[in-house]
């Protein structure tokens, strides 16, 4: 049987941050769900984007069609969605600090995909890395290994098991989500193995299994030390090719 190491203060001073951070963004996205609900009511609609949230709260609180009471229940929600800003802020900016002065999470941020962000969340979150016994068993316990379906020797995978934490594997379909719209729109490194997965699968499992590698790869690190090695994950392509 296999044990939880028991972690310092420090570790749950991190993952508490961690926490709160991930509060912060599902209550900034139940306002701003909550705000556009209410302003359409009245016929008020923004593009989709949280950047659309303060100019579609401004219309609201001026438009004289809006019944008086209105305006000022939407002028309230602006001075909640601003203060909930500036908490996110603050919580990110505790983040990156804490990012910048452990040496796991600098060494993640070089992975494509991670970023300070991403490496902060990975390396709070993981447990003793030694506790796996191999990358596909950390992949796995993030939840992003395909449901075995196999029966009388016929392999058969479905979707991903969606187990562990979902912070830390959401961070990771993101991260991997936005490297291959760069690829996709012919910009940054190209790796011949992502190029040939976007060709027979759609964006969003490209996404998951490149997740999946970056996970294998961020174990790795963690065990060895090492720092992140470009050729393991996007190679460039040769000219001849990349045309």
């Amino acid at each position: 049987m296999r044990f939880v190491a028991i972690k310092s203060a420090e570790q749950q001073a991190a993952l508490m941050l961690a926490g709160v951070r991930s509060r912060l963004i599902r209550t900034r996205t139940q306002l701003s769900n909550a705000i556009r609900g209410h302003a359409a009511e009245f016929g008020l609609v923004e593009p989709k984007g949280l950047c659309h949230i303060p100019p579609l709260l401004a219309r609201a609180a001026s438009d004289e069609h809006v019944p008086e009471l209105a305006r000022g229940l939407f002028a309230a929600l602006a001075r909640e969605w601003d203060r909930l800003g500036d908490e996110l802020k603050l919580a990110e900016a505790k983040l990156v600090a804490w990012h910048r002065q452990d040496e796991a999470s600098r060494r993640l941020a070089k992975v494509p995909s991670l970023g300070p962000i991403g490496a902060s969340l990975l390396v709070m979150k993981t447990p003793d890395p030694r506790a796996f016994r191999s990358a596909r068993d950390f992949s796995a316990w993030i939840g992003l290994t395909p449901r075995d379906h196999s029966t009388a020797g016929r392999q058969r995978l479905g979707v991903i098991t969606r187990a562990g934490d979902e912070a830390s594997r959401s961070t990771l379909v993101i991260g991997a989500t936005s490297v291959i719209q760069q690829v996709v729109k012919g910009r940054g490194a190209r790796s011949p193995w992502l190029l040939k997965l976007l060709k027979k699968e759609k964006p969003k499992l490209a996404a998951v299994a490149l997740a999946n590698k970056v996970a294998r790869i961020a174990w790795r690190m963690m065990i060895t030390g090492e720092d992140y090695d470009p050729t393991r994950l996007l190679r460039e392509l040769p000219v001849k090719d990349a045309a």
